[in-house]
């Protein structure tokens, strides 16, 4: 076990424990490490499983589509909302609108008493006047809603560095792995400065490999992989918070590791942003958790102004807020990031770019996030319902067509040929378009996606148009359309 990837060891985990055939699950942050098609598969697990669960996690998405009610755990109480958690942060929202406005009126209202007080309360003829608005401002600030410790919006603002084009780094023939295994060869890609790369892949396929190569801190077994001239980078990997010095408390190690540009004001707002707020900076490293370790060296990492940041999971141990504010933060940062996460909000903020990672090759994805999410989704449903088809029985031979229907059959049948020979000839413009895709990643990226676009309508509408026909074929008693 000691061996296994955080997303295999969690895999093993939920199987180990739905092995005990268990009625209510309680799910403590479920999707840490898991890649995309684990988390789908895990998703539409829940959706029919026939007990209940209670889960803890961090991932919106997951949330909103496993969860039908809310229950939230902060400033020291439990709120249960019957809703999912969009509706109770819709509801949260309206609630402190309703407060402050309220609020709003009772201050006017006792500024306007407060300065008859003031003006009457010395005055012999009008001090029972003035006790008695005393009285009614003390009874009119106790309708006042406490927001006190109503949660802040998190913002974060990491440090500027300087924005400026041209080519971040190009990996030509290389080959990745260990002296023991390789695992993947043969990768080329081009990326611009500025870019915001996800790698993506299931776990085990070698997207954390990668990582640690872009990074060099895996040597590459073949091929190069070179990055610009007088490029820093800054690399945050998993565990990596191990390191950590524990005589250190989290406002020293900020400051020994940020930017020595970087004003110490800035160091507290982003440490605040991160829930280390207050007191909580004078902390020893030594009496963290794992999670607020984590935390803390992402932190350092964003405090130190380096143009390329190569982010492995930055998102587990955040809450969805934070992780919501991080993507946003990290899209206006004017360096390049690569990064692996499988919190999807997380992504579909941030990426610009996808680099697949699969069956022992490195592709640049085409298309969006949304694109790659639905891709996979079709798929992992088509291998569902592949494993679920019944066995096909020999069924009684179809009658063969009347003689008045053989010139309308003759006449679909050609119809069928010609939407099968437009099709084709679509798949291999669309084929020859993702294999240009592979060779020169960098040149007419616009111009060839848009054709990429156009050509999955035109298969969508004929795949259309062709199962109308095969339709047709087959009610009028005839099976030889094509399989």
């Amino acid at each position: 076990m000691g061996q296994l990837s955080g997303g295999f060891q969690t895999r093993i985990k939920l199987a180990a424990m739905l092995l005990r055939d268990p009625n209510f699950l309680i799910l403590d942050e479920p999707t840490n490490y898991l890649d995309l098609s684990t988390l789908l598969l895990l998703e539409t697990f829940l959706s029919d499983f026939r007990g209940g669960y209670l889960i803890i996690s961090h991932d919106r998405e997951f949330l909103l589509r496993t969860c039908e009610q809310t229950l939230e755990c902060g400033r020291g109480e439990l709120t249960f909302y019957p809703g999912n958690v969009e509706a109770y942060l819709a509801y949260k929202d309206e609630q402190l609108d309703l407060a402050l406005k309220n609020n709003k009126v009772i201050d006017a209202k006792a500024r306007q008493l407060q300065t008859f007080i003031d003006k009457h309360r010395v005055r012999a003829g009008t001090a029972a006047q003035a006790q008695a608005k005393i009285k009614q401002l003390d009874r009119l600030n106790q309708g006042k809603i406490s927001i006190a410790h109503t949660e802040r919006t998190v913002r974060i603002k990491l440090p500027a560095v300087e924005a400026r084009t041209g080519t971040a780094v190009t990996c030509d023939g290389l080959a990745i792995g260990y002296p023991e295994k390789e695992v993947a060869r043969d990768i080329h890609f081009v990326i611009e400065r500025g870019e915001r790369i996800a790698i993506l892949g299931d776990n085990g396929q070698g997207k954390t490999t990668l990582m640690r190569t872009l990074a060099g801190d895996l040597p590459a077994r073949a091929g190069h992989c070179a990055w610009a001239p007088n490029l820093r980078l800054a690399y945050y990997a998993q565990h990596v918070y191990g390191a950590l010095d524990p005589k250190y408390d989290v406002f020293q190690h900020l400051q020994k590791v940020a930017d020595r540009n970087v004003p110490t004001q800035s160091i507290l707002d982003l440490a605040g942003s991160f829930l280390f707020s207050g007191d909580d900076v004078e902390k020893k490293v030594g009496v963290l958790s794992g999670g607020e370790r984590a935390r803390l060296c992402l932190m350092g990492l964003l405090l130190s102004r380096a143009p390329v940041l190569l982010l492995d999971e930055p998102t587990n141990h955040l809450d969805f807020e934070t992780v919501e504010a991080l993507a946003e933060a990290l899209q206006a940062y004017q360096g390049t990031v690569f990064f692996i996460s499988h919190d999807r909000t997380f992504v579909n903020v941030l990426a610009t770019g996808i680099l697949d990672v699969k069956g022992g090759a490195v592709k640049r994805y085409p298309g969006t996030y949304q694109e790659y999410v639905e891709h996979l989704s079709a798929e992992l449903e088509r291998n569902e319902e592949e494993d679920e088809a019944p066995v096909k029985t020999p069924s009684a031979p179809t009658p063969p067509p009347r003689k008045h229907d053989q010139a309308e059959l003759k006449r679909i049948r050609k119809q069928v040929q010609a939407v099968e020979s437009e099709m084709e000839a679509a798949e291999r413009e669309r084929a020859a378009l993702l294999e240009s895709f592979e060779r020169e990643p960098a040149k007419e990226v616009r111009e060839r996606k848009h054709r990429l676009d156009e050509l999955t309508r035109v298969l969508q509408e004929a795949e259309a148009v062709w199962l109308d026909l095969q339709q047709k074929i087959e009610e009028m008693g005839d099976g030889r359309g094509r399989g």
